[in-house]
């Protein structure tokens, strides 16, 4: 404990962490924010680290893929990579949940609930872009569905369904 007190960066984690105050009546469900970092953390870690692997070629994508896989622990970087998406979402899910049960959402707290909305929409399109390293059919589906949803909301234009699907087509053929 003593150097604790006696380091200086020590002593600065030590005063945010483990000396300071907390109110009584915090629950559990405060947790979601700190597990939410190290998610993200984890993301990043991992992110990178494929990203050194990844070749964004059409006709290297797959091997590059199958490469991570023969590197040493590089299933196990891919799968914590996936996995963790997963687990943030879920999180992000139980951290918006939280503050709509505590009305975090109400006066004087709007501009950071709008703030934490436009951060999870950026999520959803970091998720659904980063799908789309991998080829196949699944990101063909998810495009496909996403792209009948919008024809379903603008019913006029169903010319946009089918020039995309086309062009979508053509890019995974190339």
């Amino acid at each position: 404990m003593r150097i604790l007190k006696s380091h200086p960066l020590l002593k600065l984690v030590n005063s945010y962490l483990i000396d300071a105050s907390q109110p009584s009546n915090i629950s559990y469900l405060w947790n979601f924010g700190s597990l939410l970092l190290l998610c993200l953390i984890i993301q990043i870690i991992t992110g990178v680290t494929l990203a050194m692997h990844y070749s964004p070629n059409v006709l290297e994508a797959f091997n590059s893929i199958e490469h991570m896989r023969d590197v040493n622990n590089g299933w196990l970087v891919r799968y914590l990579h996936s996995n963790t998406a997963s687990a943030f979402f879920f999180l992000v899910y139980l951290h918006i949940g939280r503050g709509m049960y505590y009305g975090s959402y109400r006066a004087p707290r709007t501009l950071v609930w709008a703030i934490g909305t436009v951060i999870l929409i950026v999520m959803i399109v970091t998720a659904f872009l980063g799908m789309f390293c991998l080829t196949g059919k699944c990101p063909y589906e998810v495009l496909r569905l996403l792209l009948t949803l919008l024809v379903l909301y603008h019913e006029s234009d169903k010319i946009l369904l089918s020039s995309f699907e086309e062009v979508f087509l053509l890019i995974m053929l190339l």
